[in-house]
């Protein structure tokens, strides 16, 4: 793994081996080595973030890093430079680069021209680094997601639905996405997917029932906060006390944060799984811990 741009590039090995050295480095935290010491990492952010950046910011330093974070008027790319160009910049100046943007292909790009390693941290078509964060803690709190019924619940083509399918392909659990038909996978997506045990369904009731992981996200992701017409198809697809009536009886929520309360899930449901989801949020930390430290590795010819 040179990168991290996405979980559709990843393996089942691959995964495994981050999420175990997740858990290895959350024990022993404080008290493990520091392959990034002497490494300067920029932190490239077009899209706000509260989880995103202090779990990047805190980790590369736990690891003996320091980290630079740009934001889009910090630096020439919010006034139209190339992200090819300030890619061949950074890649002289810096070791490695965390990007969180809008587009996929900046991220592709970055990495293409950069020459060091660059890590997808948030796009409009996957989220990697959440999602490993959440395999860590379906890990943690139910022992593993083998044999396990995983739902997502709302919006079934975003970043993070897009992961989730992803992750399902290479892992094998089965994964129901409950969403409005209007905001569903396409067909061609689908196709190319080629996932049996992802399965997407109209009726929320159908994706939770049984389900031992109940997911959910915003209805409007961020740079949608115009389209608030959106928020209408998403009413039947809350995720409520009546709506895990349905799901098995030791299930657990998760939310990647921040919620909107009321909408995708309700005040009672968030803080009554409150200890899981912020778990998940601090799992954040961690994975991402993995992903710098094996990246090191992998870059470390070229780093010294």
């Amino acid at each position: 793994m040179k990168h991290l741009l996405s979980i559709e590039e990843l393996d089942a090995g691959t995964i495994h081996n981050l999420i175990h050295n997740a858990a290895d480095l959350k024990a022993r935290r404080g008290h493990h080595e520091k392959p990034l010491a002497g490494q300067t990492w920029s932190l490239i952010f077009t899209k706000s973030s509260t989880r995103t950046r202090v779990s990047f910011e805190v980790g590369i330093r736990e690891l003996g890093g320091f980290p630079m974070f740009l934001s889009k008027n910090d630096i020439q790319l919010g006034r139209g430079e190339p992200i090819r160009d300030t890619a061949r910049v950074l890649g002289r100046m810096t070791h490695g680069c965390i990007i969180r943007t809008f587009a996929q292909q900046d991220v592709v790009e970055f990495a293409q021209y950069s020459g060091i390693p660059t890590i997808n941290a948030l796009t409009d078509e996957e989220h990697p680094c959440q999602i490993l964060a959440d395999l860590l803690t379906i890990q943690e709190k139910l022992g593993s997601w083998e044999q396990k019924k995983i739902a997502f619940i709302g919006d079934g083509f975003s970043n993070m639905t897009i992961s989730w399918m992803w992750a399902a392909k290479h892992l094998g659990f089965a994964l129901h996405i409950g969403c409005p038909a209007a905001y569903a996978p396409p067909a061609s997506f689908l196709a190319t997917l080629d996932a049996p045990n992802v399965t997407i369904t109209q009726e929320p009731a159908e994706a939770v029932n049984g389900a031992h992981v109940i997911n959910t996200d915003v209805w409007i992701s961020m740079g949608q906060e115009d389209q608030k017409e959106k928020e209408l198809a998403f009413g039947p697809y809350q995720v409520n006390d009546a709506l895990l009536a349905k799901a098995a009886t030791d299930h657990i929520v998760l939310h990647c944060l921040p919620a909107y309360r009321e909408k995708e899930i309700t005040e009672q449901v968030l803080e009554a799984h409150a200890e899981t989801i912020f778990q998940q949020a601090e799992n954040r930390l961690h994975a991402q811990k993995a992903i710098l430290v094996a990246l090191a590795q992998q870059w470390a010819f070229s780093l010294s």
